[in-house]
Protein backbone atom coordinates (compact mmCIF):
# COMPACT_ATOMS: atom_id res chain seq x y z
CA UNK A 1 0.00 0.00 0.00
CA UNK A 2 1.33 3.45 -0.91
CA UNK A 3 2.30 5.45 2.16
CA UNK A 4 0.10 8.50 2.63
CA UNK A 5 0.90 11.79 4.28
CA UNK A 6 -0.57 12.38 7.71
CA UNK A 7 -3.12 15.15 8.01
CA UNK A 8 -2.04 18.40 9.63
CA UNK A 9 -3.67 21.13 11.68
CA UNK A 10 -3.60 23.34 8.59
CA UNK A 11 -5.44 20.64 6.66
CA UNK A 12 -8.14 20.38 9.32
CA UNK A 13 -8.71 24.13 9.06
CA UNK A 14 -8.95 23.81 5.28
CA UNK A 15 -11.37 20.87 5.59
CA UNK A 16 -13.63 22.95 7.83
CA UNK A 17 -13.49 25.90 5.45
CA UNK A 18 -14.29 23.64 2.48
CA UNK A 19 -17.03 21.72 4.25
CA UNK A 20 -15.10 18.44 4.02
CA UNK A 21 -16.03 16.20 6.98
CA UNK A 22 -13.23 14.97 9.25
CA UNK A 23 -13.27 11.29 10.21
CA UNK A 24 -11.89 10.31 13.60
CA UNK A 25 -11.95 7.08 15.58
CA UNK A 26 -10.22 5.72 18.65
CA UNK A 27 -7.51 3.07 18.67
CA UNK A 28 -5.55 1.69 21.58
CA UNK A 29 -3.08 -0.83 20.16
CA UNK A 30 -0.84 -1.64 17.19
CA UNK A 31 -3.11 -3.95 15.13
CA UNK A 32 -6.18 -1.74 15.56
CA UNK A 33 -4.17 1.30 14.51
CA UNK A 34 -2.96 -0.53 11.40
CA UNK A 35 -6.53 -1.30 10.37
CA UNK A 36 -7.68 2.26 11.04
CA UNK A 37 -4.88 3.71 8.95
CA UNK A 38 -5.58 1.30 6.09
CA UNK A 39 -9.22 2.46 6.15
CA UNK A 40 -8.11 6.05 5.53
CA UNK A 41 -9.33 7.66 8.77
CA UNK A 42 -8.12 11.27 9.15
CA UNK A 43 -7.45 11.27 12.90
CA UNK A 44 -6.85 8.58 15.51
CA UNK A 45 -7.72 9.40 19.09
CA UNK A 46 -5.89 7.41 21.73
CA UNK A 47 -8.66 8.07 24.18
CA UNK A 48 -8.66 7.56 27.91
CA UNK A 49 -11.79 5.57 27.06
CA UNK A 50 -9.26 2.74 26.99
CA UNK A 51 -9.99 2.59 30.71
CA UNK A 52 -13.51 1.36 29.94
CA UNK A 53 -13.01 -0.69 26.79
CA UNK A 54 -9.49 -2.11 27.22
CA UNK A 55 -8.56 -2.01 30.92
CA UNK A 56 -11.96 -2.89 32.39
CA UNK A 57 -12.52 0.17 34.60
CA UNK A 58 -16.01 1.60 35.11
CA UNK A 59 -14.82 5.12 34.19
CA UNK A 60 -11.84 6.92 32.71
CA UNK A 61 -10.73 8.31 36.09
CA UNK A 62 -8.28 5.49 37.03
CA UNK A 63 -6.33 5.82 33.75
CA UNK A 64 -2.78 7.07 34.34
CA UNK A 65 -0.38 9.12 32.25
CA UNK A 66 1.84 6.06 31.88
CA UNK A 67 -1.14 4.09 30.54
CA UNK A 68 -1.75 6.75 27.90
CA UNK A 69 1.89 6.94 26.86
CA UNK A 70 2.17 3.15 26.57
CA UNK A 71 -0.89 2.85 24.34
CA UNK A 72 -0.06 5.98 22.34
CA UNK A 73 3.35 4.59 21.36
CA UNK A 74 1.74 1.35 20.16
CA UNK A 75 -0.83 3.24 18.08
CA UNK A 76 1.74 5.49 16.44
CA UNK A 77 3.82 2.43 15.48
CA UNK A 78 0.74 0.94 13.85
CA UNK A 79 -0.37 4.14 12.12
CA UNK A 80 2.73 6.20 11.31
CA UNK A 81 0.95 8.10 8.53
CA UNK A 82 -2.09 9.20 10.55
CA UNK A 83 -2.54 12.25 12.79
CA UNK A 84 -2.64 10.81 16.33
CA UNK A 85 -4.18 12.74 19.24
CA UNK A 86 -3.69 11.38 22.76
CA UNK A 87 -5.82 12.19 25.79
CA UNK A 88 -4.31 13.80 28.84
CA UNK A 89 -5.89 11.72 31.62
CA UNK A 90 -7.58 12.76 34.83
CA UNK A 91 -5.83 15.50 36.86
CA UNK A 92 -2.72 15.69 34.66
CA UNK A 93 -3.43 19.28 33.56
CA UNK A 94 -5.12 20.85 36.59
CA UNK A 95 -2.12 21.46 38.84
CA UNK A 96 0.75 23.85 38.26
CA UNK A 97 1.39 25.03 34.72
CA UNK A 98 4.87 23.52 34.93
CA UNK A 99 3.41 20.10 35.70
CA UNK A 100 0.83 20.45 32.91
CA UNK A 101 3.56 21.25 30.40
CA UNK A 102 5.74 18.38 31.59
CA UNK A 103 2.85 15.92 31.31
CA UNK A 104 1.90 17.16 27.84
CA UNK A 105 5.54 17.00 26.77
CA UNK A 106 5.74 13.36 27.89
CA UNK A 107 2.77 12.47 25.69
CA UNK A 108 4.46 14.14 22.72
CA UNK A 109 8.01 12.86 23.36
CA UNK A 110 7.37 9.41 24.83
CA UNK A 111 3.91 8.74 23.44
CA UNK A 112 4.90 10.12 20.01
CA UNK A 113 1.51 11.83 19.59
CA UNK A 114 1.04 14.79 17.28
CA UNK A 115 -1.37 16.52 19.69
CA UNK A 116 -2.95 16.19 23.11
CA UNK A 117 -6.61 16.39 24.10
CA UNK A 118 -7.96 18.06 27.23
CA UNK A 119 -11.47 17.98 28.69
CA UNK A 120 -13.04 21.13 30.09
CA UNK A 121 -14.11 24.65 29.27
CA UNK A 122 -12.95 28.09 30.37
CA UNK A 123 -11.38 26.61 33.49
CA UNK A 124 -8.64 24.92 31.40
CA UNK A 125 -8.09 27.82 28.99
CA UNK A 126 -4.82 28.77 30.67
CA UNK A 127 -3.52 25.21 30.31
CA UNK A 128 -4.51 25.16 26.63
CA UNK A 129 -2.85 28.54 26.10
CA UNK A 130 0.39 27.47 27.80
CA UNK A 131 0.63 24.29 25.73
CA UNK A 132 -0.16 26.09 22.49
CA UNK A 133 2.53 28.68 23.23
CA UNK A 134 4.98 25.86 23.91
CA UNK A 135 4.25 24.32 20.51
CA UNK A 136 2.00 21.52 21.77
CA UNK A 137 -1.19 21.30 19.68
CA UNK A 138 -4.33 20.92 21.80
CA UNK A 139 -7.70 19.47 20.88
CA UNK A 140 -10.30 20.58 23.40
CA UNK A 141 -13.34 18.62 24.59
CA UNK A 142 -16.59 20.04 25.99
CA UNK A 143 -20.15 18.89 26.56
CA UNK A 144 -20.17 15.56 28.36
CA UNK A 145 -16.67 15.24 29.79
CA UNK A 146 -16.17 11.67 31.07
CA UNK A 147 -13.35 12.62 33.45
CA UNK A 148 -15.93 14.72 35.34
CA UNK A 149 -18.64 12.08 35.21
CA UNK A 150 -18.96 11.85 39.02
CA UNK A 151 -19.41 15.61 39.25
CA UNK A 152 -21.87 15.71 36.33
CA UNK A 153 -23.87 12.90 37.91
CA UNK A 154 -24.06 10.51 34.97
CA UNK A 155 -24.14 10.42 31.20
CA UNK A 156 -26.58 13.25 30.53
CA UNK A 157 -27.33 15.23 27.37
CA UNK A 158 -25.66 18.63 27.56
CA UNK A 159 -27.06 21.96 26.34
CA UNK A 160 -30.77 21.34 26.88
CA UNK A 161 -31.34 24.64 28.70
CA UNK A 162 -30.47 28.20 27.71
CA UNK A 163 -28.06 28.51 30.62
CA UNK A 164 -26.21 25.33 29.64
CA UNK A 165 -26.11 26.36 25.99
CA UNK A 166 -24.73 29.81 26.79
CA UNK A 167 -22.06 28.30 29.04
CA UNK A 168 -20.96 25.75 26.44
CA UNK A 169 -20.78 28.38 23.69
CA UNK A 170 -18.66 30.60 25.94
CA UNK A 171 -16.44 27.61 26.74
CA UNK A 172 -15.94 26.82 23.05
CA UNK A 173 -15.01 30.41 22.24
CA UNK A 174 -12.62 30.62 25.21
CA UNK A 175 -10.85 27.43 24.13
CA UNK A 176 -10.53 28.67 20.56
CA UNK A 177 -9.13 31.97 21.80
CA UNK A 178 -6.66 30.06 24.00
CA UNK A 179 -5.26 28.31 20.94
CA UNK A 180 -7.05 24.96 20.63
CA UNK A 181 -6.99 23.75 17.02
CA UNK A 182 -10.23 21.73 17.31
CA UNK A 183 -12.88 20.87 19.87
CA UNK A 184 -14.82 17.68 20.53
CA UNK A 185 -18.52 18.23 21.24
CA UNK A 186 -19.83 15.22 23.18
CA UNK A 187 -23.46 14.29 23.87
CA UNK A 188 -24.74 17.77 23.08
CA UNK A 189 -28.08 18.78 21.59
CA UNK A 190 -27.92 18.86 17.80
CA UNK A 191 -29.01 22.48 17.55
CA UNK A 192 -26.39 23.72 19.98
CA UNK A 193 -23.60 21.68 18.36
CA UNK A 194 -24.54 23.10 14.96
CA UNK A 195 -24.57 26.67 16.33
CA UNK A 196 -21.19 26.27 18.03
CA UNK A 197 -19.79 24.84 14.78
CA UNK A 198 -21.01 27.90 12.90
CA UNK A 199 -19.55 30.30 15.46
CA UNK A 200 -16.06 28.79 15.57
CA UNK A 201 -13.25 29.06 13.04
CA UNK A 202 -11.69 25.83 14.34
CA UNK A 203 -13.08 22.39 13.58
CA UNK A 204 -15.67 20.69 15.76
CA UNK A 205 -15.70 16.91 16.13
CA UNK A 206 -19.02 15.49 17.26
CA UNK A 207 -19.87 12.38 19.21
CA UNK A 208 -23.55 12.03 20.00
CA UNK A 209 -24.03 15.66 18.92
CA UNK A 210 -25.74 15.29 15.57
CA UNK A 211 -24.62 15.50 11.94
CA UNK A 212 -23.77 19.20 11.66
CA UNK A 213 -20.33 19.18 13.28
CA UNK A 214 -17.21 19.45 11.09
CA UNK A 215 -16.31 15.84 11.83
CA UNK A 216 -17.32 12.77 13.80
CA UNK A 217 -15.59 10.43 16.23
CA UNK A 218 -16.61 7.02 17.56
CA UNK A 219 -15.00 4.50 19.88
CA UNK A 220 -13.43 1.67 17.85
CA UNK A 221 -15.03 -1.05 19.95
CA UNK A 222 -18.50 0.52 19.70
CA UNK A 223 -18.34 1.01 15.93
CA UNK A 224 -17.22 -2.57 15.31
CA UNK A 225 -19.23 -4.42 17.94
CA UNK A 226 -15.98 -5.47 19.56
CA UNK A 227 -17.34 -5.74 23.09
CA UNK A 228 -19.99 -7.45 25.18
CA UNK A 229 -21.94 -4.30 26.03
CA UNK A 230 -25.58 -5.28 26.41
CA UNK A 231 -26.71 -1.64 26.25
CA UNK A 232 -25.94 -0.16 22.82
CA UNK A 233 -25.67 3.61 22.74
CA UNK A 234 -28.27 5.54 20.74
CA UNK A 235 -25.69 7.77 19.05
CA UNK A 236 -23.50 4.86 17.90
CA UNK A 237 -23.87 3.10 14.58
CA UNK A 238 -22.31 -0.37 14.53
CA UNK A 239 -20.58 -0.87 11.19
CA UNK A 240 -19.53 -4.48 11.82
CA UNK A 241 -20.13 -7.17 14.42
CA UNK A 242 -16.66 -8.55 14.96
CA UNK A 243 -17.51 -9.55 18.51
CA UNK A 244 -19.92 -12.24 17.31
CA UNK A 245 -17.40 -13.50 14.77
CA UNK A 246 -14.67 -13.72 17.43
CA UNK A 247 -16.94 -15.46 19.93
CA UNK A 248 -18.03 -18.06 17.38
CA UNK A 249 -14.45 -18.63 16.29
CA UNK A 250 -13.28 -19.14 19.87
CA UNK A 251 -16.15 -21.53 20.63
CA UNK A 252 -15.20 -23.56 17.57
CA UNK A 253 -11.57 -23.61 18.69
CA UNK A 254 -12.53 -24.91 22.14
CA UNK A 255 -14.75 -27.57 20.56
CA UNK A 256 -12.01 -28.80 18.23
CA UNK A 257 -9.39 -28.94 20.97
CA UNK A 258 -11.75 -30.86 23.25
CA UNK A 259 -12.72 -33.27 20.46
CA UNK A 260 -9.08 -33.63 19.36
CA UNK A 261 -9.94 -32.53 15.83
CA UNK A 262 -7.33 -29.77 16.11
CA UNK A 263 -4.46 -29.89 15.53
CA UNK A 264 -4.27 -32.38 12.67
CA UNK A 265 -1.25 -33.68 10.82
CA UNK A 266 -1.54 -30.63 8.55
CA UNK A 267 -0.70 -28.39 11.53
CA UNK A 268 2.30 -30.45 12.74
CA UNK A 269 5.97 -30.62 11.73
CA UNK A 270 7.80 -33.90 11.12
CA UNK A 271 11.41 -35.07 11.20
CA UNK A 272 12.86 -37.61 8.79
CA UNK A 273 11.85 -41.21 9.59
CA UNK A 274 15.43 -42.38 10.12
CA UNK A 275 16.02 -39.60 12.64
CA UNK A 276 12.86 -40.48 14.50
CA UNK A 277 13.84 -44.17 14.51
CA UNK A 278 17.25 -43.34 15.92
CA UNK A 279 15.77 -41.21 18.68
CA UNK A 280 12.78 -43.22 19.67
CA UNK A 281 13.23 -46.66 18.18
CA UNK A 282 10.49 -46.02 15.68
CA UNK A 283 7.83 -45.91 18.38
CA UNK A 284 6.99 -42.24 18.08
Amino acid sequence: MEKRKAATIAKFKKMKDNGTPISMITAYDYPSAQLVEEAGVDVILVGDSLGNVVLGYDSTVPVTLDDMIYHSRAVVRGAPSTFVVTDMPFMTYHGSMDLTLRNAARIMQEGLAKAVKMEGGREIADAVRACAKAGIPVMAHIGLTPQSIHQIGGYKIQGKTRAQADRLLDDAKALQEAGAFAVVLELMTEQLAAYITEQLSIATIGIGSGPRCDGQVLVYHDALGYNTDASPKRFVKMYADVGSTIREGLKQYVHEVKSRSFPTADHAFHMEDEVATGLYGGNK
